[in-house]
């Protein structure tokens, strides 16, 4: 078997178009990739009925019913956020948390013109975690979602930049948004607004790039750095972020130094110490300079890398008591696939995913290559002893498995 890396696509991806060229834009996705990607906004009128992502119903849900605790959700109004204090109170007798929602409070803030935001949402609403899982195995970049919540005739933020690529989701209800293009290009994630705060807030005098109302089905897609302010019309208004966590040159450039100072730990001569009573470092830099230099030319940061992207993001969900079922009824019949979003790589005869790491024997490489060619095996046909294996590893799940 060769060493040579394989990258193999998640099953779980679309075959030809996605979500993001049938729901969230207006042009073909090449055009997309080409003209609009991290360069500069874009609405899309009416490209989907988003009911089947979130709704009103599913807000009152999450707030009222499902003891959600911060940071799943902030109030901001008037520009600022409101303290967590204001809005959480004990979770009542069995449950020592002193953080749920309240949503009596929070009722009560809303009525008074707060926004509510609801953070986090890819981790606790399953078909915002589906969706965003989704756009994420399509674009190769980390998602994260985010619903805003505000009442009618009120905004929670003042005008800002995101240091991630957004695409915005109008779901119920309107609302007017004002992009001004950005002052700072490309923020990094260390680099917020407030960096810039004056120059923020003398742009957004200046004539507007985009001025537009959303109504439900629409969507704004702003590259970081974008200056945007919305306000809610004349009813409740509810809309989808989902942040788009770009890796950038920059996260290169990151993982090609680490390695570097990895490889320079092993190298003697930089573990030397400075002569005594130096003054600065003038004498050494050059040799340093040249060393660190040689050791980026042969930093290999594929691993590192990989192992940085699967940090970012989560499999698909696992029951447990679903997955033990399936290990105790398992036989030659049964039928499994590899769990969704595990970002697995195969290099030689290991296997690395989101949820660790295994070895395989030459005999079974065959078979591990079909499964993570995608679609539905039979366990004989892959063995029933290394399906048994993959499904208490939490690798495979049985195929009727949503």
């Amino acid at each position: 078997m060769s060493s040579t890396s394989t990258d193999f696509q998640d099953p779980g991806a679309v075959k030809g178009a996605g979500v993001l060229e049938t729901r969230l834009i207006d042009m073909g996705l090449e055009r997309f990739a080409s003209e609009v990607w991290g360069r500069t906004a874009l609405l899309s009128r009416g490209v989907s009925d988003f009911s089947d992502v979130f709704s009103a119903d599913a807000v009152d849900e999450l707030i009222s019913r499902r003891g959600l605790r911060t940071p799943f959700l902030r109030v901001a109004k008037g520009g600022s956020t409101l303290p967590e204090s204001s809005f959480t109170s004990p979770a009542g007798v069995g449950a020592t948390i002193s953080d749920q929602l309240d949503d009596t409070a929070l009722w009560r803030k809303f009525a008074d013109g707060a926004t509510l935001v609801l953070q986090a949402l890819h981790r606790t609403w399953d078909p915002v975690l589906s969706f965003s899982s989704q756009l994420s195995t399509e674009l190769g970049h980390p998602v994260q979602a985010n619903a805003y919540i505000t009442p009618p005739q009120n905004r929670g933020f003042d005008d800002h930049y995101d240091v991630h690529d957004v695409f915005v989701l109008q779901i119920e209800g309107t609302k007017r948004w004002i992009i001004h293009e950005p002052v700072h290009v490309d923020p990094l994630r260390s680099q917020p607004w407030t960096d810039h705060r004056s120059a923020v807030a003398e742009a957004a005098q200046s004539p507007a790039y985009i001025d537009t109302v959303l109504e439900p089905g629409d969507v704004l897609y702003l590259p970081r750095g974008w200056l945007h302010a919305a306000q809610a019309q004349g009813e409740v208004s509810i809309h989808l972020t989902l942040g788009v966590h770009s890796w950038t040159r920059h996260t290169l450039a990151e993982h090609l130094t680490q390695a570097a100072l990895a490889a320079l730990c092993d190298d003697p001569a930089m573990r030397g110490s400075l002569p005594l009573g130096v003054d600065g470092p003038e004498g050494d830099i050059a040799a340093v300079r040249e060393r660190l230099a040689s050791a980026v030319l042969e930093a290999d940061i594929s691993s590192l890398f990989q192992r940085a992207r699967r940090g970012q993001g989560r499999p698909a969900p696992l029951g447990p008591v679903a997955q033990l079922a399936a290990v105790q009824s398992l036989g030659p019949e049964t039928l499994v696939r590899l769990r969704d979003a595990l970002e697995t790589r195969l290099e030689g005869s290991r296997l690395t995913t989101r949820v660790g790491w295994l070895d395989f024997s030459e005999a079974d490489l065959p078979a591990v290559e079909r499964l993570l060619g995608g679609g539905d095996h039979l366990a004989i046909d892959l063995g029933v002893e290394l399906v048994e294996r993959l499904l208490r590893a939490g690798v495979l799940v049985p195929a009727s498995s949503d």
